[in-house]
C-alpha cells in the first residue's frame, strides 16, 4: 500500500480537502486518513513552525513507511505575480535559518518557496525575495522537505496564498506559542478593540478560504497524474 503524508499547520488549511474524512487526534496532533485497497492518504496539522511539522511528520511515520510526502498549507506572496486565494505548485523549497535549498519532485511548479521561523510582514517579504528571489514565504516547508530528503521519498509543495506582498497586518507572531499553535482568544480580544484592522482581517479571511479550496484542487490533480 502506498502511504501518502499530507502535512499543514492549521485545520483549516486541509477543511475543503479532507471533508469527510474519519477524524482523529493523539495529544496536540489532529490526523485525518481515506484507504482503499492501494493508497492510504494521512493528513495531520500539529501548528505553525519546523519543529510542529517535524512532529506531524514523525506521527505519521509511526503508522508505517511513508512513500510520499506534501506540505501544503497558506502562504504569504512574495511577488505580485502570485495571487490572493491561489495555490501554487513550488518548484523548491529554501531554509532562511540554514540556505539550505531542496527540490520538488519532477512535475512541479515554477515558483519557489522560502521557509521563515517567523510570519514575514511586509519589510520581511521584500528582503526575503531579494536574498533568495522566492515566490512565497511559509514557516513549515523547508523542515518536511528535509526529512524527505533524509529518507530519498518524493516531496512535493503546495501552497495558497493568504496574503498578497502589500499587505499590511498585525504581527501575528506574539500570538503563536512555544508549541506552534496559535492562540485565537488572545488574537481575538486584541482585534476587537482595534477596529481599524478589521477589513484586512476579514479580507484575510477570505483569502484563505479560496486558497485552502484551491490547495485541495491542486492536489487532487497532483496525485492523480
Amino acid at each position: 500500500m502506498t502511504r501518502v503524508a499530507i502535512i499543514a499547520a492549521m485545520p483549516g488549511e486541509l477543511k475543503p480537502l479532507v471533508r469527510g474524512w474519519p477524524h482523529s487526534t493523539r495529544g496536540n496532533i489532529q490526523f485525518w486518513a481515506l484507504r482503499n485497497e492501494e493508497e492510504e492518504w494521512i493528513a495531520a496539522c500539529a501548528g505553525a513552525g519546523v519543529d510542529a511539522a517535524t512532529r506531524a511528520f514523525a506521527a505519521i511515520e509511526d503508522g508505517g513507511p511513508i512513500d510520499l510526502v506534501l506540505s501544503v498549507g497558506w502562504a504569504g506572496a512574495l511577488t505580485s505575480e502570485c495571487k490572493a486565494g491561489e495555490a501554487y505548485n513550488s518548484a523548491g523549497v529554501y531554509d532562511a535559518r540554514t540556505g539550505e535549498r531542496f527540490n520538488c519532485d519532477a512535475g512541479a511548479g515554477s515558483q519557489w518557496l522560502v521557509t521563515s521561523p517567523r510570519v514575514a510582514d511586509e519589510s520581511e517579504k521584500r528582503r526575503l525575495a531579494s536574498t533568495y528571489k522566492a515566490a512565497l514565504v511559509d514557516m513549515e516547508a523547508a523542515g518536511i522537505a528535509r526529512l524527505a530528503a533524509m529518507r530519498g521519498i518524493p516531496f512535493y509543495c503546495i501552497k495558497g496564498v493568504s496574503d498578497p506582498v502589500d499587505a499590511k497586518l498585525p504581527d501575528f507572531n506574539r500570538f503563536i506559542d512555544a508549541a506552534g499553535k496559535f492562540q485565537t482568544p488572545k488574537f481575538v480580544l486584541f482585534a476587537l478593540i482595534r477596529p481599524w484592522i478589521w477589513p484586512a482581517l476579514i479580507q484575510m479571511g477570505e483569502n484563505s478560504r479560496r486558497a485552502s479550496q484551491s490547495i485541495a484542487e491542486r492536489l487532487h490533480e497532483l496525485l492523480n497524474e
